[in-house]
Parts: C-alpha cells; sequence; structure tokens
C-alpha cells in the first residue's frame, strides 16, 4: 500500500472507532448520555452527511440478542437503540493473527484497517456485535452475533476499493467472512422497499451485504459508510 494509501486507511479507522474530530459533538448529541462520546453513529453516504447523518445504524426494536436485525433509523438522543460502540479495532493481519479472519482475507486485505462494532444501549456493553448470521452471501441482513464471531463480526474499512471517496471520510465497509475479492460483500442500504429473494423483507430499513459494484473508480452511496465521530 502506497503511503498516501496508508494515511487514508489510518483516518478512516480513527473516525470508525471514535477519534476525535470536528464532528464530535454532534455524534455525542445523536446517542443517550449515557453513551455519550463513546458512541459512534454509523451513516450512509447515500442518505447523509457526517454535519447530517439523518439516518443511522441501530438496533431494530433495541432488543439485546443474537439474530436481532440492525436497520436504518433516524438519529436519536433518547433512543438507546442507537447506542454502538467500537468493540475492537486493528489491522485486518492483527485480525487473523488472532483467527478472526481467513488466510486469503488476510491476503486481499491484511493491511487495511478493521473494526468490531458492539452494541452498548445507554453505554452498557452487550457483547453482542453487528455481523452476519453465515458467511457471507447476497443480500443477507446484518443482525447482532456474538462479537469476535470469526470473520462475521470484522467489517474492513475497504479505502482501496474506492480510493476517491475514502479521502472524503466515505468507504465501502467489507465482512470479513467475504469469498468474493473482486467484487467482496459489503455493507448496503438501499431503501425500506427492497426486495429479498423476491419478498418484500420483514424488517423495514435492513441493512445488508451485498456485493460491491463500480470498484474502484464508482462505488455507488448506496455501498459508501461514513461516521459522525
Amino acid at each position: 500500500m502506497s503511503i498516501k494509501g496508508k494515511v487514508l486507511a489510518a483516518a478512516a479507522m480513527v473516525t470508525m472507532v471514535g477519534g476525535l474530530g470536528a464532528a464530535g459533538t454532534l455524534s455525542a448529541n445523536a446517542a443517550t448520555p449515557e453513551c455519550g462520546d463513546s458512541c459512534i453513529q454509523i451513516y450512509s453516504a447515500k442518505f447523509g452527511t457526517s454535519q447530517q447523518p439523518n439516518l443511522v445504524e441501530t438496533v431494530y426494536r433495541g432488543v439485546a440478542r443474537v439474530g436481532q436485525p440492525t436497520a436504518m433509523y433516524p438519529v436519536s438522543k433518547s433512543n438507546p437503540a442507537g447506542d454502538i460502540v467500537g468493540h475492537r479495532k486493528g489491522l485486518v493481519s492483527d485480525f487473523y493473527k488472532d483467527g478472526l479472519v481467513s488466510a486469503e482475507v488476510n491476503k486481499h486485505y491484511g493491511n487495511l484497517s478493521a473494526a468490531e462494532i458492539e452494541y452498548a444501549p445507554h453505554g452498557k456493553r452487550t457483547g453482542l456485535c453487528v455481523g452476519l448470521a453465515h458467511t457471507a452471501y447476497q443480500n443477507e441482513g446484518l443482525t447482532l452475533q456474538k462479537c469476535d464471531t470469526p470473520g462475521k463480526t470484522v467489517w474492513i474499512i475497504d479505502t482501496k476499493d474506492s480510493p476517491s471517496t475514502a479521502s472524503h471520510g466515505h468507504f465501502p465497509l467489507v465482512n470479513g467472512s467475504t469469498t468474493n475479492f473482486a467484487h467482496p460483500y459489503a455493507m448496503t442500504f438501499t431503501h425500506s422497499a427492497y426486495r429479498h429473494g423476491g419478498h418484500r423483507t420483514a424488517v423495514p430499513m435492513q441493512i445488508r451485504v451485498a456485493r460491491l459494484i463500480g470498484n474502484p473508480s464508482h462505488v455507488p452511496a448506496s455501498q459508501l459508510w461514513g461516521t459522525t465521530k
């Protein structure tokens, strides 16, 4: 990776897991007071900005259990369902050393940053992280899983697949269980009415993973993410 690429990846990592920045106050205000500065807010570049995220990743109905979907809902200072914190951060190679991603994932992304994201309503950690129930497949919905589940709860900050947007704080988030590397399975959000397997999803606004498209020059906003902190 070039020096510029490493700088971008490092900057993205700081943003993802709670580094201080110009929008840090906004992030704290968008979470419950109990979570405060520990919380981060993940928004879709298609529907918001760091200054006005509009919709942020939220645990559906606020239920802390394995398999509970995560979806996009308006920012809230009072709803603890939107309280998420950084569980773990590091290079993909670090996750590989600890058995949390495969050798193939490490081969393709080892020098990129990655993170796990934990649900922490009112600032209380649950041990449940945003992830997938199965090895990533097209249109699989995001759910809460036990943190440190190999591959499935690791999210790779894929700056190399969209370098031009990474320099502006928006980047794909690739699931660590991906088996497709030309078009890896990345966090995707389009609209509440999207269909899964020919049927309307049972959870409105649910986030899913889908093959990354348009990389490296034209990744759509629906597959680009940022944080308010």
